[in-house]
């Protein structure tokens, strides 16, 4: 007779899936342990039909999962070799989500250069991680084998920007060229299906600074669209976007993501991140100067109150004083678990509250990108 753990188990000798379960969604769970392992079935065994595998062990299940969940430390290169070993099937799953217990920027690039849609970062939560899967559980299905992806640009972006990151952390040569193609196909995304599509997909699909990136940029295209800009500046603003924040990557995740108000020490090192992001790209050929301007001024306003060197109008260039609209804005409407998501028409309020700041006149043109779009 079978004990009660293995009667739990959906998958069985052929790697089939039972029937009376067939109708659930499929959930595969690869972890690095016994004990992870469990952890997560036993919040996902309710409302999917669960398959879990260690990643130590050869796969078994034939059938492409609607999600795959790794929960597993990423710091061993053995764990890192066992998830490559499965990327053909982790690509053909609609949702990949990684749960990072130890927190740091190379472990979230790492997720994300493994083929990651979702990081979550921190002690496992059973709340966000089933809210991550509610489409599922709405009768999603799994995507077939050869469905191209509705997500690949923000997943194509999301690697892009963790590639960022993990190239300052470690001193690694940086992708100007897969950074530039992102945006592009952010663009190319936000004129087929608009901004807030965009938003939507990356806000249930990214947190903290990684979401920020992601917003800023498609804030910054739909403004550069609105205003009726060229290609190549528009390459140049989506460059700028993408670029804008990559000094973050030298501060803790502890102090870039901290759910309340800062401190003085670490508001001043939150501060530091413009000059940061400037030195580290200022030597890089393929970066040009106004692309150094917008990394370096995009806390900068109008009225000489921003940081790190208070520019006054004359000294801000235009790319810089859309840069810094989209960024404002996209800070605003974030979506953080510790915090209610702002409307955009409060967001957009509080940009036209921000008098002598920023030019009145791009406010003004950016009402429809916040409002209507």
């Amino acid at each position: 007779m079978q004990n009660a753990r293995t009667m739990q188990n959906p998958v069985s000798r052929d790697g089939g899936i039972r029937e009376r379960e067939a109708a659930r969604p499929l959930v595969q769970v690869l972890a690095d342990t016994s004990d992870k392992l469990s952890g997560v079935r036993s919040i996902l065994e309710e409302k999917f039909t669960v398959a879990g595998e260690r990643l130590d062990a050869d796969s078994r299940l034939a059938q492409v999962p609607s999600a795959i969940i790794i929960r597993a430390e990423l710091r061993d290169v053995d764990n890192i070799v066992a998830i490559k070993k499965r990327a053909g099937k982790l690509a053909k799953a609609r949702k990949r989500i990684f749960l990072l217990e130890h927190t740091s920027h190379v472990g979230i690039s790492q997720a994300y250069a493994l083929g990651a849609t979702l990081v979550l970062p921190g002690a496992i939560n059973r709340i966000k991680l089933l809210a991550a899967l509610t489409d599922l559980a709405d009768g999603a299905s799994a995507p077939s084998a050869g469905a191209k992806q509705p997500d690949n640009a923000v997943e194509t972006a999301a690697t892009a920007i963790a590639s960022m990151f993990m190239s300052v952390t470690l001193g690694q040569p940086l992708d100007v060229d897969g950074a530039k193609e992102a945006g592009r196909q952010i663009a190319d995304r936000i004129t087929q299906h608009g901004l807030s599509e965009w938003l939507t997909t990356v806000r249930r699909h990214h947190e903290g600074t990684y979401q920020h990136c992601l917003l800023v940029t498609g804030v910054a295209i739909d403004f550069g669209l609105s205003l009726g800009v060229g290609r190549a500046d528009l390459e140049r603003l989506y460059t700028a976007a993408m670029f804008h924040d990559i000094g973050k990557a030298q501060i803790p995740l502890a102090i870039l993501d901290k759910p309340g108000r800062l401190d003085p020490d670490e508001r001043a090192m939150i501060e530091t991140h413009p000059a940061a992001g400037y030195d580290y790209l200022k030597d890089h050929e393929k970066i040009s100067p106004e692309m150094l301007d917008a990394v370096r001024h995009h806390h900068e306003f109008l009225d000489g109150s921003g940081y790190p060197d208070g520019l006054c109008a004359e000294n801000i260039g235009d790319i810089v004083r859309i840069l810094t609209i989209s960024d404002i804005f996209a800070a605003l409407i974030e979506h953080r678990h510790y915090k209610p998501t702002m409307p955009r028409n409060e967001a957009y309020n509080i940009l036209c509250g921000m008098s002598g700041k920023l030019e009145k006149a791009l406010v003004g043109s950016f009402k429809q990108v916040a409002l209507t779009r």
